[in-house]
C-alpha cells in the first residue's frame, strides 16, 4: 500500500505577538486539507499486488523459505585402502603430528629408457646418479637421511582397467640399494643429486638386449619392472614431496637416474632412466597412517565408529576425512509438497579449530581449500557439481580467517541435481576431505559443539 509522509516543522518566535497566530493558521490550513483528501483517497485504494488475485490460479504464486537451523551430523572416517595410481604428487618419508600421529609416504614406479642400449659400447660403469626435483621438504632437512630403492618383481601396467592402492606393497626381488640424501631446503623448490653405488647401474644394464622400449613386444619394463622408493625411518624424520607424473611431449624430465659409462677406448657416455618421462608409465603412491602415535591428550578418539563427537578431522595423503549427514535432504526429496522448488542458496558453514599453542593449527597453516564429494549408489565418488560445473570460485571451500573462522562450502547446484534426479544415482552421502597434495590437516567442529556447523538453505517454491 503506498504511503506518504509529511514532515512539517513549526518554529516559535517569542518576538511575534498573538495577532500573527491567525495568519499562521491560514497558511497551514491548505496543507492540512490536502493531507486529509489524500488520506481518504489512499484508504480506499486496493493493494496493487492483490488486484485480480481472484482471477489467478494458486500455482502462479511463489514462496521463498530460508533457514539455517537444519541439523548437520558429522563423523570422522578412514579408509586404509584407496586408489593411488598415476598421482600428480608423490611423497617420501615420515611426518608426525600431535593430533594425527605418524604418516609415512613412499611410491612405486616404472623406469623409462630414453635411448636403446642394445648396441651400446661400454665396458664399465663409472657412477650412477639420481636427480630429483623436490617440491617441499618438512621436518629435519639436514643431510644424512637414507633413501632406499628396491626392485619389484611384478610388472606394472598403465591402463584404465588396472588399479593400484595406497596400501598395496609390491612384491620385491630382494635386490635393493641405499644412498644418503644431501641437505635440503624447506622454504623453496630444490634440485638434488643422490649418488648410488655402481652395482645398481650394472644391475639395470646386465642384459642390454632388453634395454629398449617398444609398444608391440616385451621391452625394458618387462625386464626391469620398476622400483619401490622409501626413506629409512629415523629419530628426526623428513618428509618430501615431488611430482613423477609424465612431463608430456613439450617438457624435459626432472626426476631421473643417469648411468655414466666408458668404453675400451676411454670414450665416455651416459644413459638416462626417467621417472617422469615424456611417455606415460605406471606408478602409484604408498601411504600409511598410525593414529596411535599421536599425543594421548590430543589423539583422535573416534574413527569409523559412528560416534557424534564434538570435533571432526580431515587429513591429507588419504588420511581421515569427515562424513556429513543432513537428514532433512532425504525428507525433502520424498515430500510431494516440495516437488517444484528452485534452490536459491545451499551453504555449509563449518567452523575450524585454532589453538594458541605452538604445536598445531593456526589460521595461516590450515588448508587453503576443503573439498566436498558425494557417492553414487555404486560407491563411485565425485566432487559436488558446484566445483566441477558451477566453478571453484562459486563452490568456495576456503576459510574465513578474519571474522567467522569457518569454511564456507556452496552446494546449491549439487542439491538441485539431487532433488531432480529420478534415477537415484545421486545420494546424500557427503564427505569433506583434503587432497593428497594439501600441505596441512584440518580440525573442524561437529555435532553438539557450541560452535555448530550450519546449513544455510533458501529455496523458492512454485
Amino acid at each position: 500500500m503506498p504511503t506518504m509522509n509529511f514532515m512539517t516543522r513549526f518554529y516559535r518566535n517569542p518576538i511575534l505577538s498573538g495577532r500573527l497566530i491567525s495568519e499562521n493558521i491560514l497558511k497551514v490550513l491548505p496543507l492540512v486539507l490536502a493531507a486529509g483528501v489524500l488520506f481518504f483517497a489512499t484508504a480506499c485504494e486496493e493493494n496493487p499486488s492483490k488486484i485480480g488475485a481472484g482471477l489467478l490460479p494458486g500455482s502462479d504464486y511463489v514462496t521463498i523459505t530460508s533457514t539455517d537451523s537444519m541439523i548437520v551430523k558429522s563423523y570422522t572416517m578412514y579408509k586404509e585402502s584407496v586408489q593411488s595410481q598415476n598421482p600428480t604428487v608423490s611423497y617420501l618419508g615420515d611426518m608426525w603430528d600431535p593430533y594425527f600421529g605418524t604418516t609415512t609416504g613412499g611410491f612405486v614406479s616404472q623406469l623409462w629408457l630414453e635411448d636403446s642400449l642394445t648396441s651400446a659400447d661400454f665396458v664399465a660403469i663409472d657412477s650412477v646418479r639420481l636427480y630429483l626435483h623436490i617440491l617441499t621438504a618438512k621436518g629435519d632437512t639436514t643431510a644424512g637421511h637414507i633413501l632406499k630403492i628396491s626392485e619389484i618383481s611384478k610388472m606394472l601396467y598403465y591402463d584404465t582397467d588396472t588399479v593400484y592402492y595406497s596400501n598395496q606393497n609390491p612384491s620385491l626381488t630382494g635386490d635393493s640399494w641405499t644412498a644418503e640424501l644431501p641437505a635440503l631446503r624447506s622454504d623453496t623448490v630444490t634440485d638434488i643429486v643422490v649418488t648410488f653405488d655402481t652395482t645398481f647401474g650394472a644391475h639395470l644394464t646386465r642384459d642390454r638386449s632388453m634395454c629398449f622400449m617398444s609398444t608391440t613386444k616385451d621391452d625394458f619394463r618387462s625386464y626391469f619392472k620398476g622400483l619401490k622408493f622409501e626413506i629409512v625411518p629415523s629419530a628426526n624424520p623428513v618428509f618430501l614431496s615431488m611430482s613423477i607424473a609424465s612431463v608430456g611431449s613439450y617438457s624435459t624430465p626432472v626426476n631421473y637416474f643417469t648411468v655414466y659409462t666408458h668404453n675400451g677406448s676411454g670414450d665416455f657416455n651416459y644413459y638416462d632412466f626417467p621417472l617422469d618421462a615424456q611417455h606415460t608409465s605406471a606408478k602409484y603412491n604408498l601411504f600409511s597412517h598410525i593414529f596411535s602415535d599421536a599425543e594421548p591428550g590430543k589423539m583422535i578418539q573416534h574413527i569409523n565408529d559412528g560416534y557424534e563427537d564434538t570435533l571432526s578431522y580431515m587429513q591429507n595423503m588419504n588420511g581421515v576425512y569427515t562424513r556429513i549427514n543432513i537428514p532433512y535432504l532425504k525428507t525433502m526429496k520424498s515430500n510431494p509438497d516440495l516437488k517444484n522448488i528452485a534452490i536459491n542458496k545451499a551453504r555449509l558453514v563449518i567452523p575450524f579449530v585454532l589453538n594458541s599453542t605452538t604445536d598445531i593449527i593456526y589460521a595461516k597453516t590450515i588448508p587453503s581449500t576443503i573439498y566436498l564429494r558425494f557417492k553414487d549408489y555404486n560407491g563411485s565418488q565425485y566432487l559436488v557439481s558446484d566445483y566441477s560445473t558451477a566453478g571453484s570460485t562459486f563452490y568456495d571451500g576456503t576459510p574465513d580467517t578474519v571474522t567467522t573462522m569457518s569454511y564456507n562450502v556452496n552446494l546449491a547446484t549439487y542439491l538441485q541435481q539431487y532433488l531432480e534426479d529420478t534415477s537415484d544415482s545421486i545420494t546424500t552421502d557427503l564427505e569433506l576431505f583434503l587432497p593428497s597434495t594439501s600441505d596441512y590437516n584440518a580440525i573442524v567442529t561437529a555435532n553438539k559443539n557450541h560452535r555448530r556447523v550450519k546449513f544455510e538453505f533458501t529455496y523458492t517454491k512454485f
